[in-house]
């Protein structure tokens, strides 16, 4: 924050420099007009400044969103690949290990998901993934068949396990600091900057800067409601993990 404050003054010293040197040189007349080329620079430089930050606003939550959306897809399937494969361990070992992973896609679905939505997770999903992956591994097996089948079932938990974490991150996820700040500040400036730059609308002159003024309030609204990919408009919902549990419903009844 620091470095963006001072990054603000030395512009604003540089424009204050600037005019006080034509000033005193006198080769430049004086600017008043609203319609003056002062005016004119700074109104689109200004649009153009908000329009690159709203953009940035938009375009990280969004690209967040669908990163999100496809790594909880890999989750969901490891999940029923793991269920799969499950099958050809030895022993007790198939039932048990599927009980563990619909209690687990359960547990995300109802437990989990409202947390992510305010960018935390449940250490108990964690855990749940170490219990299971450690009672997998000290399976006793015999033959390539069953240590075929224990290789693959790990494989699988590790990869759950690498999209919980990433899944982890794209909870916690927002966009960059102060980013949402400057978007307000922006928005605020282009609405005002008519009136700061000399202009006085009356009448249906003033209407199209109420009209810009809602859509820049509602932009802006905009860009704090998407800030977090499992909340507001963009927000990624458990439907994978709600149809890997139907496909383990379907994959034990046909069994």
């Amino acid at each position: 924050m620091v470095a963006y404050t001072l990054s603000i003054l030395a512009a604003v010293g540089a424009v204050a420099l600037t005019a006080l040197v034509f000033r005193r040189v006198k080769r430049a007349g004086e600017d008043r007009d609203p319609n003056g080329p002062s005016a004119a620079h700074a109104g689109a430089m200004l649009s153009a400044m908000f329009l690159l930050v709203f953009a940035i606003a938009i375009i990280v939550p969004w690209t967040t969103a669908d990163a999100a959306r496809l790594n909880i897809h890999a989750e969901s399937q490891s999940a029923v690949d793991a269920y799969w494969a499950a099958d050809a361990l030895p022993g007790t070992a198939p039932q048990q290990v599927r009980t563990a992973l619909r209690d687990y896609v359960t547990f995300v679905v109802r437990d989990e998901w409202p947390l992510m939505a305010e960018g935390k997770m449940d250490p108990v999903g964690a855990a749940r993934m170490d219990e299971l992956r450690g009672r997998v591994n000290a399976l006793q097996v015999s033959g390539d068949d069953e240590e075929d089948a224990k290789a693959t079932v790990l494989e699988h938990i590790r990869a759950i396990s690498t999209a919980r974490a990433q899944r982890a991150a794209d909870a916690a996820a927002s966009p960059p600091e102060g980013l949402l700040l400057l978007t307000i500040l922006t928005a605020a400036v282009v609405i005002v900057f008519p009136f700061l730059a000399g202009a006085r609308p009356r009448g249906l002159a003033i209407l199209p800067l109420v009209a810009m003024a809602g859509l820049l309030g509602f932009g802006v609204y905009l860009t704090w409601d998407i800030s977090r990919a499992f909340a507001g408009p963009l927000a990624v919902g458990p439907d994978a993990f709600q149809g890997a549990l139907q496909e383990f419903t379907r994959i034990a009844g046909g069994l």
